[in-house]
């Protein structure tokens, strides 16, 4: 069985860092991708990145490119999205989840963490 517990959220001001952890266990780690994706209100679920477990790609979204890198622990089943120079729009509940792969949708997901970036 899956599961998933994210963690590290918290309040930041706009230009602060962040750290997020996931932890994630269940599924056969060869054969899938970890995801990061978040969910605002009013808004609709955004993509932020994609670890490929296969071939360690990664892959992100424009509007995160160049201030949040995934990463995983050493072949373990923990993985993190350091999060720096934040904005207010970055202000969402972050999700990891599995997918089979970087095209493939969310399969399972935790209870998320809150970020929220404000003065």
């Amino acid at each position: 069985q899956v599961h998933i517990v994210e963690s590290g959220g918290g309040l930041v001001q706009p230009g602060g860092s962040l750290r997020l952890s996931c932890a994630a266990s269940g599924f056969e780690s060869d054969y899938y991708a970890i995801g990061w994706f978040r969910l605002a209100p009013g808004k609709e679920r955004e993509g932020v990145s994609c670890l490929s477990l296969s071939d360690g790609s990664i892959y992100y979204e424009e509007f995160v490119k160049g201030r949040f890198t995934s990463a995983r622990d050493n072949g373990k089943n923990t993985f993190y999205l350091q999060m720096n120079n934040l904005e207010p729009e970055d202000t969402a509940v972050y999700y990891c989840a599995t997918q089979r792969d970087c095209y493939s949708d969310y399969e399972f997901w935790g209870q998320g963490t809150q970020v929220t970036v404000s003065a």
